[in-house]
Parts: C-alpha cells; sequence; structure tokens
C-alpha cells in the first residue's frame, strides 16, 4: 500500500497571515489536529499543529489574536509523496518525530498521519495464508494429542490383557 491509499483527502488549509485564534476557530469547528498553510511566493507549504498552539502560544501565555500563523508553523514541512510505501511513511515518522504530514505531488493531495497508518493499513491484519497456517499448525498439534493419548489407551489395554491373561 502507498500513502495515496490511505491518506485523507479532505484537508483544511489556512492562510499564513490568519491569526492564532483563526487556526483553533477552524481546528475546532473542523475537529482536526492541525492545518496546513498554504504556501507564499516561495511554494513551500507550512503545517501548524495543535501542539504548535499549546507550546508557542498558551504555554507563553500569548494573546492567540495578536500572534500570526506564520510566526509559529514549522515551515517547510516534511511532505510525502503519494507514492511513498507505508513502510517508507512510518519510517519517516519515526526518523522526524512527526505525526502527519501533507501529501504533496506539485500540489495539496492530502494528508496523512499516524492514526491513519494504524487504523487503515493492513499492517496488522493477519493474511489468509497466515490464518490458514495458523489452523494447519493448530489441528496438527491437536492431532499429535489425540495419537498420543491413543496410543497411551492402547497401551494401558495391552498391560490390563497382560494382567488378566497371567491370572
Amino acid at each position: 500500500m502507498k500513502a495515496a491509499d490511505i491518506m485523507t483527502t479532505k484537508v483544511c488549509t489556512i492562510n499564513t497571515l490568519a491569526t492564532v485564534a483563526e487556526a483553533i476557530a477552524l481546528m475546532k469547528d473542523k475537529r482536526v489536529r492541525s492545518l496546513i498553510v498554504e504556501p507564499s511566493e516561495d511554494g513551500a507549504y507550512g503545517i501548524v499543529t495543535e501542539t504548535d498552539i499549546i507550546y508557542k502560544v498558551a504555554s507563553q501565555d500569548r494573546d492567540p489574536n495578536s500572534i500570526m500563523v506564520y510566526q509559529i508553523m514549522t515551515k517547510p514541512c516534511i511532505v510525502v509523496n503519494p507514492d511513498l510505501d507505508l513502510k517508507n511513511v512510518a519510517r519517516l515518522f519515526a526518523e522526524t518525530g512527526i505525526a502527519r504530514a501533507p501529501v504533496i505531488q506539485k500540489q495539496l493531495l492530502g494528508m496523512i498521519s499516524t492514526t491513519d497508518l494504524i487504523m487503515k493499513s493492513n499492517v496488522t491484519q493477519p493474511t489468509a495464508s497466515n490464518n490458514l497456517s495458523a489452523k494447519i499448525h493448530q489441528t496438527m498439534l491437536h492431532n499429535r494429542v489425540a495419537a498420543d493419548l491413543q496410543s497411551e489407551i492402547e497401551q494401558e489395554c495391552e498391560a490390563a490383557w497382560d494382567a488378566v491373561e497371567e491370572t
């Protein structure tokens, strides 16, 4: 699977000149944890996350109405190619410590997050062949136990007959 297969396509964007208060309102309204910041003249996208707001505004007791998005956003942000396979997306996230990134190929196509990787990928789902292998293995173990029990019963029967014949 590739990033394009599991990315969220409805992405909320915001202008660099918007206030942090506007960003907060948009995040609450859309129920998202981050906003992609529209590119400026240089063409690079940015990202503003709830963590940026907490660490750079709320924790410092700054007024969100007087702080602009461009002052706290990450720019340029790490982007993901839509053709990148999920293992490499996970590796990118792990190596950079990010939890989400825009999916861009000439233009903004979507957003991918750690939640997408867990909830939408088949990383933890066993394959049909794995299920079949597990069932075969379990059946073989059961048959061995049954065969061992049968052998034990046969040995006890022989011993019992030997004891009967001796008397």
